[in-house]
């Protein structure tokens, strides 16, 4: 088995987060299928080369997700970076990133339960669910707590019931 590589000798992945509010202001999350614990996380990709990160938001909803009916509230000027655990290192993204530095939008979805599709592509995701963006730290995994936190922080005012 090789060790770990040090992860100051690796790049982050460039990519994307979502999220996903519904008009009731509750937040998608989705159960990863690839974990063995219990890790949720909101939609998240790589962007594609020639791809801009509104555009790799969008194709990653309607892959994650199953649905393009949503449309972008909001768009973070600042990105935001993680890394991922030592274990992690070399056999996560893989192998070839330290963790993730990412741009996050919000979107308001405008469909209905029903236009959620999680095996529309090759699933992510075995379940999902709506919570409030209060309870989101408590369902994230340990080392995307701090992001999950900064986005909530500049999200928090899109979380109210829309009419």
């Amino acid at each position: 088995m090789k060790p770990n590589p040090n992860p100051e000798d690796l790049p982050y992945r460039l990519g994307v987060g979502i999220m996903l509010i519904n008009r009731e202001g509750h937040v998608f999350v989705g159960r990863r299928i690839d974990q063995t614990v219990e890790g949720w996380q909101m939609p998240q990709g790589g962007i594609d080369d020639g791809e801009t990160p509104a555009e790799a938001a969008l194709r990653e909803l309607k892959e994650e997700v199953g649905t393009d009916k949503a449309e972008i509230i909001r768009e973070l000027d600042d990105w935001f970076a993680y890394d991922l655990p030592p274990h992690l290192v070399g056999v996560a993204l893989h192998g070839k990133y330290r963790g993730q530095k990412q741009k996050w939008f919000a979107l308001r979805f405008t469909g209905k339960d029903a236009d959620i599709d999680l095996a529309a592509h090759e699933p992510e995701f075995s379940r999902w669910r709506w919570i409030s963006m209060e309870e989101l730290p408590s369902f994230i995994v340990p080392f995307k707590r701090d992001t999950y936190k900064k986005v909530i922080a500049a999200f928090k005012d899109l979380g109210a019931p829309q009419r």
